[in-house]
């Protein structure tokens, strides 16, 4: 695994960057904005707020440098695993210790491979983050079919368990027999999918979201629904009425919506950024929980490789493919889990142990649905903690 030369050709370095003429395609539609109007006072109501987003806009125009973040990006090491025609971009980082333990982290939507770049260094070199360099990792970060530098679909059937497939293939080619998942929001699906195809490899399966749209098995001879699962699919289908649009849209008719984020970065801009302040623990301000560089970075990332809709069309393979168990499946490898105080609904303990092997669960008292991103620090320690005791499982 640690050979990097044993690796077979289906494998190839990757260095990011963007072609100057798209650099300069970009400015010149950022010099000829045009902006709607809003209802005065409306703030974040009604979507992404006017004034913050010129504030970005005039940001991204006058200061913001993708060459730095470029550099910056290309600091970690960049793979592509397929072929010519079909592609998985990822990050390889390889961990710092006695015993490294190969761990997959996944993204989601409206966030990218960028959502993981704080938290690789804390797991793969703990000792330099006030950890222990036993619990190393050696951490791998695909980029999920459509997303940013890996190939966008063709065809339909690229689900999550199309993706979790890729993962296990991923993984083989780099020599890894067994391996621990970890994500949330769309790496939470995949996680769970690997988990239930691939249930010898998967050491366990850290999830710090498990998605509304998760179904365990509830049919005859399972226990009857208790009084708090009832309260939050209740709370699931209120949050749906007031903030899933954005759902049923890209669920439906993703190519017409594509055409506008296509076009118009600042248009893609307002689609993405609403969902980090609807969803992160940022209090008043977005800028409380990121950086202009850091919202800027994953937009760019969607735009430089023009995957605004390939990204969405997930959401069509999810609806037609759900993560919904079949009767008496579970998940067999252990579980964790991690809630966080300003993350989408989530179901109770006792939802998740109708489906998982659950052994570990915490409650944070801050962050939200970008957890890698906005709390890493306190991500890191309980994914170290989940998976510490499972490093010593024979295989």
């Amino acid at each position: 695994m640690n050979d990097l030369q044993a690796w077979p050709p289906s494998i190839m370095p990757f260095l990011i960057h963007a072609d100057e003429a798209a650099l300069t395609d970009l400015a010149e539609r950022l010099r000829r904005v045009r902006w709607p109007d809003a209802l005065e006072n409306a703030g974040w109501k009604f979507g992404s707020d006017l004034s913050f987003m010129k504030s970005l806009h005039e940001y991204w125009r006058d200061t913001y440098q993708w060459r730095n973040q470029e550099r910056s990006l290309n600091t970690f090491a960049h793979f592509l695993h397929g072929g010519d025609d079909e592609h998985v971009h990822f990050i390889f980082e390889l961990g710092r210790g006695p015993d490294p333990f190969p761990l997959i982290l996944t993204h989601g939507w409206p966030g990218s491979f960028v959502e993981m770049l704080k938290i690789i260094p804390m797991l793969s070199d703990p000792a330099n983050h006030g950890g222990d360099p036993h619990d190393a990792f050696t951490v791998v970060v695909p980029s999920i079919p459509g997303y940013g530098f890996s190939t966008a679909p063709r065809r339909q059937g690229t689900n999550v368990f199309a993706i979790a497939d890729r993962w296990a293939q991923l993984m083989s080619a780099l020599g890894i027999k067994q391996f621990g998942v970890q994500g949330g929001d769309w790496g939470s699906w995949i996680s769970t999918a690997i988990a239930l195809r691939q249930p010898d490899r998967v050491r366990g399966v850290h999830l710090n979201y498990v998605s509304m749209g998760f179904r365990p098995d509830l049919g005859p001879g399972t226990p009857p629904l208790s009084d708090e699962e009832s309260k939050y699919l209740a709370r699931a289908g209120q949050w749906r009425d007031l903030e899933g649009a954005y759902f049923a849209i890209q669920s439906t008719k993703p190519q017409s919506l594509a055409y506008g984020l296509t076009d118009s970065p600042i248009g893609l801009a307002a689609w993405l950024i609403e969902k980090f302040h609807a969803w992160s623990d940022s209090g008043t301000d977005l800028r409380d929980a990121f950086t202009m560089d850091e919202l800027i970075t994953n937009v760019m990332v969607y735009w430089l490789t023009n995957t605004a809709h390939s990204s969405i069309r997930l959401y069509i393979e999810a609806r037609l493919t759900p993560l919904h168990l079949r009767p008496g499946q579970r998940v067999i490898p252990p579980c964790g889990v991690v809630r966080l105080p300003r993350e989408l609904p989530m179901p109770p303990r006792s939802w998740v142990e109708r489906a998982f092997n659950l052994q570990h669960w915490t409650e944070l008292d801050k962050g939200g649905h970008f957890a890698a991103l906005e709390v890493p620090q306190l991500l890191a320690e309980d994914i170290r903690t989940f998976f510490r005791p499972l490093r010593r499982a024979d295989g």
